[in-house]
């Protein structure tokens, strides 16, 4: 039969409570807190991290800002909290409150704002003497953003844990975990899914020179990329459209009206860089091919609106001596035959008409060739007719080479104009291939 006493002994140290007692944690409390746990103080205290990502909360590009959900595992050793776990009925671990022991003072180097989560209540104590430290925490921490290829852009934010007070003589930060396993349990773990896509976390350990203190520190980068979708959608692809809209513009007639149409155009696109400017940050150390891509589209426009206006006023030139003709259409036979005698001056020698005029006034290429088939129409004319009827193939001859000659020049302007207009549709095609390469490249990983 086993001794009463020896079972009492051993059932009164089968709590947690027996535990903390045998450790001393009521009476030496202070102790506990006060003062870092090791043994030889030449020899630095280490801490283990493990992080991993749960959400991400929020990229501001505007603010320069990252707000992330977190979970951080420190574990050290405390060799002054251990006790046999064979004389306890097996139990190899407690929780207790973190405010009765030490627990080190790691902050996060970017972080802007203080942690909205709270500090974990509890810890973990081994038998062993192990500590286990759980955090979750909301930081919300500086992030320098490169936006040069916005909206198909690729951010790397980093969070730096280190110790407030305590040099690398002191304490001593390593990583637990290898960045394949913190990557794989973060993807497994994340929870929210917003316009971010998390693609991997890496970990590095560091030792700077902060205010003369040398610390140690563990470095994690969150690389995360952006879903374009809804920039493409909402942004993009107006802005594609109206730059459609302003080159199927170049098939409408040469008028006031389509003068008005690439105005409203281009205030559509202004708009949108408006819009534009309210995402981007202020600063950035390279323009973002998104900012250039839309200001040369907006200076194609804005070069196809004064190509139109000079185009309209080119040809506005022809068609003022339209107008004065119509209004002198009334005018006597006598009174064109005068003004055309004035231009143009002929003689007769026989049967054959010699003009007398500057052959300069005359298009290139089509002097000789005119001049010889009116000869010709005029000799034939007068050998078929009488002699009486001379005065009249005269008169005619005389306002058909005025008209010819009125033709010509009122249509110099919209020959001009219309070079003017081809030379612009093939400098208008090419931007639109240099823009279409710089599309591919800024969409291009």
């Amino acid at each position: 039969m086993a001794d009463p006493t020896c079972l009492y002994s051993a059932l009164s140290q089968c709590t947690y409570r027996d535990v903390v007692q045998h450790l001393n944690l009521t009476k030496k409390k202070d102790l506990w807190t006060l003062t870092q746990p090791v043994n030889n103080i030449s020899e630095p205290l280490k801490l283990q991290l493990d992080v991993l990502l749960y959400a991400i909360l929020e990229v501001n590009e505007k603010d320069q800002r990252f707000e992330s959900y977190i979970w951080v595992d420190v574990t050290w050793r405390d060799k002054f909290l251990s006790w046999n776990s064979s004389e306890f009925c097996g139990i190899d671990k407690i929780n207790i409150p973190t405010t009765s022991v030490w627990t080190p003072d790691l902050t996060i180097a970017e972080m802007t704002e203080k942690d909205k989560a709270g500090p974990s209540p509890y810890l973990k104590v081994f038998s062993d003497g192990d500590m286990w430290l759980r955090e979750d925490m909301v930081v919300v921490s500086t992030c320098r953003m490169h936006v040069f290829k916005f909206p198909f852009d690729t951010q790397k934010c980093n969070l730096t844990f280190k110790s407030i007070i305590h040099s690398d003589e002191s304490i001593k930060l390593s990583q637990s975990g290898d960045n394949q396993r913190i990557t794989g349990w973060s993807q497994k773990l994340m929870q929210s899914k917003t316009e971010w896509e998390f693609i991997n976390m890496t970990s590095s350990i560091q030792n700077e020179d902060n205010f003369d203190i040398n610390q140690s520190m563990v470095v994690y980068t969150i690389t995360m990329k952006r879903r374009p979708i809804l920039y493409i959608i909402n942004f993009i692809l107006p802005v594609l459209l109206l730059w459609s809209l302003d080159l199927a513009s170049f098939m409408m007639p040469e008028d006031g009206g389509k003068v008005g149409f690439k105005i409203s155009v281009l205030l559509a696109v202004i708009l949108m860089q408006l819009l534009l400017n309210e995402i981007l940050p202020a600063s950035s150390d390279r323009i973002p091919l998104i900012v250039a891509f839309c200001i040369s589209i907006f200076g194609l426009m804005m070069l196809s609106l004064l190509e139109t206006i000079l185009v309209i006023c080119l040809m506005g030139k022809d068609s003022a001596p339209k107008d004065k003709e119509e209004d002198n259409q009334n005018l006597s036979e006598e009174s064109v035959e005068k003004e055309g005698s004035t231009k143009l001056c002929s003689c007769f020698r026989g049967l054959e008409l010699v003009p007398c005029a500057s052959t300069s006034d005359w298009p290139s290429g089509e002097t000789s060739s005119e001049l010889l088939q009116v000869e010709k129409e005029v000799s034939h004319k007068q050998l078929s007719e009488g002699p009486n009827d001379e005065e009249n193939s005269v008169i005619k001859v005389l306002s058909l080479l005025q008209n010819m000659l009125d033709t010509n020049k009122t249509r110099y302007w919209t020959r001009l104009a219309q070079r003017i207009h081809k030379v612009f549709i093939i400098f208008y095609l090419l931007t639109v291939a240099l823009l279409t390469f710089m599309f591919y490249n800024w969409t291009k990983e």
